[in-house]
């Protein structure tokens, strides 16, 4: 029996390792994106695994308890209401933004922005291609 429970541990670090690794990723994702939504994308997905790894990893070294169904409970009342919040300060982001077309143009022609945007009018299309 010494050795299942060896197992039992293990498996359980493990786990709670592989949810501190993905909280690591997560907050390297934070610091180098600059774009809010981009950030909060790397938050959403991290927390959400990162979370749920590391209480599955709970769960397996505490054994099969009351205290694993609360855990249990706290995964699934998390994976519904991350993704939900996250959802609704992404959508209270892009209708208050008043920058949107400025990092839009960054996403689009590089980091230069407006220094390589030129607006064409068909005349100057029409010139271009003829000579």
């Amino acid at each position: 029996m010494a050795v299942l429970e060896w197992v039992r541990f293990l498996a359980g670090a493990v786990l709670m390792l592989c949810g501190l690794g993905i909280f690591v990723i997560e907050m390297i994702g934070v610091f180098r994106f600059k774009y809010i939504l981009n950030r909060m994308h790397a938050a959403a997905i991290g927390d959400t695994l990162g979370i749920g790894f590391s209480l599955l990893g709970l769960i397996l070294m505490s054994g099969w308890n009351f205290t694993s169904l609360k855990l249990l409970f706290v995964i699934v009342f998390l994976w519904f209401a991350s993704p939900v919040s996250s959802h609704l300060i992404s959508r209270l982001e892009v209708t208050t933004d008043e920058e949107k077309e400025a990092h839009y143009k960054e996403i689009i022609l590089g980091k230069q922005g407006e220094k390589n945007f030129v607006e064409e009018t068909p005349e100057k299309a029409i010139e271009r291609e003829d000579g």
